[in-house]
């Protein structure tokens, strides 16, 4: 049929091989963004100006123009950078970028990367007073002048919660503007939200233009995130705030008095890095104190992590910054954000639940969480018909996922459904069973999740239960011919005992870019958390949910992130010469690790005690961290010593050194020797090094004369001496050192933890400590 065999295998080898130097000559030639880091202090004196000389980098690395009016070098550069960072993005094919980065004077080149954002009785829980208090955090009007910038999806500025009511004039340091757009205008900012921008020409360059009539191109928020993190940084006080009648209450952000900035980063399709670096240049220089961004991508080295890079900046310049650890847990090493001039934040539930329960036809009833509030209620008096699609218990298939289009309204209508978590959002599983006529859902766990019960607000009566209980009722519906059950919704449920436990989807350590670097740093209330919305999406977020509501309960490290910026922007206010690992240090070494029944803190993932690789220091207690007595300070220098560690080149180091012309001093003898306030110690695979000793330095900010001793918990694997024991103080922001000595005794195959409290009666400061002894090869 195809005659000469031979010659058709030819034909189809060179027809491959010529495709494939199509695609590549395409791939070659096809323009990315991408963000061209500078040397600022190299630029020749006959240039005007940084922008001038970077423009003319650009072009003189230009292809020929294939075309007839082809995009100059106007077009290719889409941002400047000069602040917290310094240089520009821009649009160039392969060869281009290979060909700049060659030049005089370029420090680094970044391929675009793509970001994902990390999806009321809090400040109770977190002991924080009412604002009206005669509480110590209310005591001045200082922290009205501390303002934290929020990189998000925007914000939904008729909220309530950024009402600007007896706030007094902006800060005269605020050099921001209130940039307008569809449905944003001048008046949208206030003495509360002082400024508001976009960024977006990454996000474009990357997918097209942005469809102006489905998504709005200014500040205004239509996912809900963005209003949602920053009514939590700094929301006002909002009495009866509530979700459909649950947590209702009074809701206020962490510093209800300090204001807001938003710039908005993240759009339909995702985050892009040239977009939050511009953002983060462009804050620093507008005059931010605190940087709050609850996204994250990968991990990659830190000469590669543009939003570490930025992050570095903004830290030289004295602005603290807090990212989301993600959301990629119980899985170990799935944080994100790990640079230890960032303080990452894991996520934790608290003392407040909202009860369901699932009754089934043998009389058991089984208890779960939910948001559901709405016209369809399912009878307790009566059962309903139960049906299950999966083939087992314990393995989901796409039907028992509840997927799009795999449920057969035959079956499944007239009946509660039970949907198996994952793939697809919880909400949306929801939609489908709805869609395909049940009455209501019940949402299983699966291993996964563990026991970790989320509420979501479905669109229909639904309830979500944990792994074990779910295999129950699956099994119960797969091996009864009538299987029956109905659903019950309990309300708000304050007291939960116990609390807090480490959230299951909380990314854990260990920080494998750095083992001697403990992330995350610290946790804090992540799971439902009740806070401002936007007003053009429903609380599932579905396109089909039609109801509006003023605010909503979310869960994510995106939620525990913005409760650390507004407790930093807090600190910061009543100590504005704390630098931002003073402030860091602060919320550490007085974060608790024991829960509501002082036992040792949980993992929600698998009820067991959680460890540092999941809580990080531990829990943020902010009126401890007001007066935490000792401080860990570590200077921009200090950070650049502890990059020399980490086997860089000298280019690779320029990345952060230039702003400040650092070089490396060699002070650290290893990267745990950076004045971290937790503690990790690695013991190399050369079995014949039985011996590490760590340094410390602590700034006192407590009393002028106080004396602290040392307690430090056993290890089975070593043995570990403090010296001294003792630190004499005789004066305020008086420094004195201490060492760990670590002596390896038996060398153990997983990591121990433990702490070092420096104690003076009025004061525990802790730290954990952490020892890893490397697998020697074989």
């Amino acid at each position: 049929m195809f005659g000469n065999p031979v010659k058709w295998l030819f034909f189809i080898l060179t027809s491959y091989l010529a495709l494939n130097v199509v695609v590549s000559m395409n791939t070659l030639l096809t323009r990315k963004t991408y963000i061209v880091q500078m040397d600022r202090s190299a630029k020749p004196e006959y240039f005007t100006s940084h922008l001038e000389w970077y423009s003319s980098k650009v072009q003189s690395v230009l292809s020929e123009p294939q075309e007839e009016g082809d995009a100059d070098e106007e077009d290719r550069i889409i941002y400047s950078y000069e602040t917290a960072f310094h240089g520009v993005a821009a649009k160039l094919n392969e060869e281009e970028a290979a060909r700049l980065e060659e030049a005089d004077g370029v420090v680094a080149i970044f391929p675009e990367t793509k970001y994902q954002l990390h999806t009321t009785r809090s400040p109770m829980f977190l002991r924080l007073e009412p604002e009206d208090s005669t509480s110590v955090w209310s005591e001045k009007l200082a922290d009205h002048d501390v303002i934290v910038g929020v990189l998000d999806t925007g914000i939904w500025p008729e909220s309530e919660s950024f009402n600007d009511t007896g706030m007094t004039a902006v800060p005269v340091h605020w050099k921001g503007i209130c940039e307008t757009g569809r449905a944003f205008q001048k008046h949208h900012c206030n003495r509360k939200i002082v400024g508001a921008r976009v960024f977006y020409r990454g996000y474009e360059a990357a997918t097209g233009k942005i469809n102006e009539q489905n998504e709005y191109k200014s500040p205004r928020d239509q996912d809900g995130h963005g209003t949602h993190t920053a009514a939590t940084v700094a929301g006002s006080p909002v009495r009866g705030a509530n979700l459909l009648g649950y947590a209702y209450g009074t809701a206020r952000g962490m510093a209800p008095g300090a204001r807001i900035a938003a710039y908005k980063v993240c759009w339909s399709g995702g985050c892009f890095s040239s977009d939050i670096l511009s953002a983060v240049d462009r804050a620093v220089a507008d005059g931010v104190n605190v940087l709050s961004i609850s996204l994250g991508g990968g991990v990659s080295s830190y000469y590669r992590d543009s939003l570490s890079i930025a992050a570095f900046g903004a830290m030289e310049m004295g602005v603290f910054v807090s990212c989301s650890a993600g959301n990629g847990g119980p899985s170990p090493a799935s944080l994100t954000n790990v640079s230890p001039w960032i303080t990452t934040v894991g996520a934790s539930s608290m003392d407040r639940d909202f009860p369901a329960t699932a009754m089934i036809g043998t009389g058991r009833t089984i208890p779960g969480v939910s948001l559901y509030r709405g016209q369809r209620i399912l009878s307790t008096r009566k059962q309903y018909p139960l049906v299950y699609m999966g083939s087992n218990s314990s393995s989901p298939d796409p039907s028992s996922l509840c997927l799009e289009g795999t449920l057969n309204p035959r079956v499944v209508s007239g009946k509660i459904v039970i949907c198996d978590r994952g793939i697809t959002p919880r909400v949306q599983k929801g939609q489908v069973a709805k869609e395909a006529g049940a009455v209501g859902m019940i949402l299983s766990n699966t291993a996964a999740n563990g026991e970790e019960l989320v509420a979501d607000s479905h669109l229909l009566p639904a309830v979500a239960v944990g792994e074990k209980e779910g295999k129950l009722i699956k099994t119960y519906a797969l091996t009864s011919q009538n299987a029956t059950a109905t659903l019950a919704f309990l309300g708000t449920r304050l007291g939960i005992k116990p609390s807090p436990v480490v959230a299951a989807f909380s990314s854990r350590g260990p920080n494998f870019l750095t083992l001697e670097i403990l992330k995350p740093d610290v946790i804090a209330p992540g799971v439902n958390i009740l806070a401002a919305w936007t007003g053009d999406l429903g609380p599932s977020s579905l396109p089909t949910d039609h109801r509006r509501v003023k605010f909503n309960i979310l869960s994510g490290t995106s939620m525990s992130c913005p409760h650390v910026s507004g407790i930093a922007a807090l600190l910061k206010a009543r100590h504005p010469e704390w630098s931002p690992a003073a402030i860091k240090s602060a919320l550490m070494t007085t974060a608790y690790v024991h829960d509501n029944t002082h036992n040792p803190l949980k993992d929600a993932s698998a009820t067991t005690p959680s460890i540092p690789y999941d809580h990080g220091a531990g829990h943020i207690n902010p009126m401890k961290a007001l007066d935490p007595g000792l401080i860990y300070d570590i200077e921009p220098q200090d950070y650049f010593d502890f990059l020399c560690t980490q086997k860089l080149t000298p280019t690779q180091l320029k990345v952060f050194g230039k702003h400040a012309n650092r070089s490396c001093r060699h002070s650290l003898a290893n990267p745990g020797d950076l004045n971290y306030p937790a503690i990790s110690v690695v013991f190399p695979d050369d079995t014949s090094i039985k011996v590490l000793t760590l340094h410390r330095t602590v700034t006192n900010v407590g009393l002028p004369t106080s004396k602290y001793h040392a307690v430090i918990s056993p290890f089975k694997g070593a043995t570990v001496k403090v010296e001294p024991e003792i630190l004499k103080f005789t004066m305020k922001n008086q420094k004195l050192s201490y060492k760990i000595i670590f002596t390896t005794r038996t060398r153990q195959t997983i990591p121990e933890f433990g702490g070092l409290v420096w104690k003076d009666g009025a004061h525990k400061v802790r730290s954990p400590v952490v020892i890893t002894w490397l697998t020697p090869l074989t």
